[in-house]
Order: C-alpha cells, then structure tokens, then sequence
C-alpha cells in the first residue's frame, strides 16, 4: 500500500510538473516534445539491448505451445481487470461476459494456460483504467513517453498506479517467483512484437512521429470507437494488452514506445 502511494504521488508530480513546464510547445498534443524524443531513444536503446535480444532468444528456443500458454495465463489475470473497467464504464453485458471469461478460463482453462472461453464465444476486451476516466470524460492532457513504460497520457500516467493495483499479478508471493512472472510477462510480449518491427522501420521516417500519432488515435478509438464521445459505447473488441510492455520498435498493432510497462517488484 506504502508502495502503491508513493507511486502515485511520483506519478502525479510528473505530470502536474512537465504540464507547467511545457504548455507552450509548438504541437498541442506533444509540448514536451524534446523530453519525449529523449526519452523515447532511452527507450529505444534499452530494447535494442537488453529487451529485444531476450525476446528474440525466447522466441527461438522455446516451445510454441508454451509461449501461447505464457500469453494466455497473463492475458486471463488482465480479463479480471477489463471486466471491472467495464462495469465502471458502465458496460454491464461486456463486463458480466469478462468476468465469465476470467471464470472459465481459471478453471476449465486450468488457470488460464488455454483460452477456452473464445472458442465459447465470449469475445476477449481489453480496457484499462485510464479508458474508464476518458470514458467519465476526463481529457487525455498532452502525450508523454515514461522512462521505460513507454508512450502515455497526463491521464493515462494518473491512471497508472491504479492500473498496477488491478493487476492480480503483482500480488503474488513469493517476491521472486512474482519477478520472475513478471520478467517472463515482458519478454513473452515483447516476442510477440519482433516480426513487426521490420514493418515499422519500413513504414516510418520518423518513428517517434509514427508511434506518437498511431498511440493518440488508438487511444481516441478505444475510448470512442465511433468518434462520438462516452455515448458511443458499447466499445469494439480489442485483445491486445495495453497495460503490457512493448519497444519502440513495435509495430502499429501496439503503436508503443518503450521497454517494460511493469517492473519486478522488490521487497
């Protein structure tokens, strides 16, 4: 909870300082353009070195199945959280059917290593909590790129260490077998973006433009999928996972910046 708190507080100074700092900028979106694009090549140098060569190790030597399954159980411990989202979004049928998938999953699915609740028909979603006050109507505020966590929000960095509570993950015990979940978390994802990178490198001249421009409009669309504000619900089906990490070489299915979007925990 201490943890959680100072989090909080650190997350909010950032963004309540770089707004006072940078409100002038020449893009309206991105005022704090210069910290972000140094920021993102920090980013971009920490996947290139560290995350990317993981993944692609990871990749190569194991098993198919495994990976699939390493996706699915962290993907069913997010469903628990999307469907709480939901409801405060008030999307109660979308919310009851998470919640069905998050059930079926962790207990036919054997803790959610196999996704038996799409072949069920119950569609997977993805929302965070930053959806849910872009939903309540809160503005987006200006784009910002975290050390690490990549592309974001004044909003979304708000909602961020609501989003780490939500996460069942970070409560397990012990410490260690929590870190090392959570470092197979990052990895796994980061795997599942390597044959797109070649694709962004090819499409974009400036791929901080690219990813700035593609993360605002996904945001935007997973808000208000039909351009017409918090009405516009019921919301389209979206499997990808913002909440997990991904490098600034991912392609435009995540339109991401950074390396990991959740750390180890320490004690």
């Amino acid at each position: 909870m201490i943890r959680t708190t100072k989090f909080r507080q650190a997350a909010l100074a950032l963004g309540v300082t770089l707004m006072l700092a940078g409100c002038a900028g020449p893009n309206p979106r991105d005022p704090y353009e210069s910290y972000n694009r140094a920021m993102f090549e920090f980013n971009d140098t920490v996947d290139t070195y560290a995350l990317k060569p993981a993944a692609t190790v990871y990749k190569n030597v194991t098993p198919g199945f495994v990976q699939t399954g390493v996706s699915n159980f962290f993907g069913n411990l997010g469903d628990a959280w999307t469907a709480i989202n939901q409801l405060l979004q008030g999307n109660g049928q979308a919310g009851m059917s998470d919640l069905s998938r998050f059930a079926l999953n962790s207990t036919l699915g054997i803790v959610g290593l196999f996704d038996i609740a799409s072949e069920a028909g119950l569609p997977k979603h993805k929302e965070d909590f930053g959806q849910t006050l872009g939903v309540w109507g809160v503005d987006s505020g200006p784009y910002l790129v975290l050390p690490l966590l990549g592309p974001s929000t004044v909003r979304d960095t708000v909602a961020l260490p609501v989003d780490i509570s939500g996460d069942i993950w970070r409560y397990k015990d012990p410490t260690n077998v929590r870190n090392i979940g959570t470092a197979l978390r990052v990895i796994d994802t980061r795997a599942g973006l390597l044959d797109a990178s070649t694709l962004l490198e090819d499409a974009a001249l400036d791929r901080y433009e690219f990813l700035r421009d593609g993360y605002l409009q996904r945001r935007e669309s997973q808000i208000h999928p039909d351009g017409d504000g918090p009405s516009s619900k019921p919301k389209k089906d979206d499997s990808a996972e913002t909440s997990t990490p991904v490098s600034s070489e991912s392609a435009p299915k995540e339109l991401n910046s950074g390396t990991p979007a959740a750390k180890p925990d320490s004690q």
